[in-house]
């Protein structure tokens, strides 16, 4: 078996972690997900250390992928239902050119194996030296993005819960806006939608890289999904669950009225 191969064909944990596989079967499912490529830990390590023959064969094999890119971690330990790594191993956006690319992988293996990773691992009973595959993805580039939890992890409720903002997803995750949030039902019902403040939103630079545009006052506090966009997250939702299992925690963005689905792991926390 190749060790870079196209995310459709990532099927081993062990050799390209579970985000890599988790968004492999995602899309031999059907499901929204951009293209991209799965690279096994052990390229991960020679990339890291400046391999030129691994260097080269991942350049080659994101040529179809054109344009800006997502470069995502993706360890065997990670997105599990005890652990999910959030926030411990870095995720790159709009990355370009083969120098860039071969410097964000090398940031994702660092930021693994990284002081504060460690100590993670260790706190949940995880004593091994990782394993970091790497997940690189075309970047979406959303007019409206954020998560969404297909039950309530606060309550337990039966409902989906979903925050958003405008922009890059990361303005959500990283907490830099306090996004619009909304309580949908599984049947569909809109129980709730209260509007944030969305001052900014991440955008791409041209070049690589991204920044924080500010937002014009009267879109602030306006929310950004509409009832039809609600309605497509919550079959979108429903389709999670039928792939991967009940109580998922995800991220989507919508682009140009396409919704995508850019990660799904477990919950790791429900209210019972």
């Amino acid at each position: 078996m190749s060790d870079v191969v196209p995310l459709r064909a990532a099927e081993d944990i062990a050799l390209f972690g579970s985000k890599a596989v988790g968004l492999g079967q995602a899309l031999r499912d059907g499901l929204p997900v951009p293209p991209g490529v799965a690279l096994s830990g052990a390229v991960v390590d020679a990339v890291a250390g400046r391999d030129e023959d691994a260097i080269r064969r991942v350049s080659e094999s994101v040529a179809d992928l054109h344009g800006a890119l997502a470069v995502r971690s993706s360890a065997a330990d990670e997105d599990g239902a005890d652990a999910s790594f959030a926030g411990q191993h870095m995720t790159l956006l709009n990355v370009r050119g083969a120098d860039e690319l071969t410097a964000a992988i090398g940031e994702v293996w660092w930021s693994a194996n990284s002081d504060s990773a460690i100590t993670y691992r260790q706190r949940v009973g995880l004593f091994t030296r990782p394993s970091i595959g790497v997940v690189i993805q075309a970047l979406v580039e959303p007019d409206t993005a954020g998560v969404m939890f297909t039950v309530n992890p606060v309550t337990g409720a039966d409902e989906r819960l979903i925050e958003a903002s405008l922009g890059l997803g990361e303005a959500v995750v990283d907490g830099r806006v306090i996004p619009d949030h909304y309580r949908v039902g599984r049947d569909g019902e809109i129980i709730e939608r209260r509007a944030g403040r969305k001052d900014i939103a991440v955008r791409s630079l041209p070049d690589g890289g991204t920044y924080e545009e500010q937002i014009a006052p009267e879109l602030v506090e306006k929310l950004c999904l509409d009832d039809g966009q609600l309605a497509e997250l919550n079959q979108l939702a429903e389709r999670c669950e039928q792939v991967y299992g009940p109580a998922r925690d995800t991220e989507w963005a919508i682009s140009a009225g396409e919704l995508y689905l850019l990660q799904c792991r477990a919950v790791t926390t429900v209210a019972a």
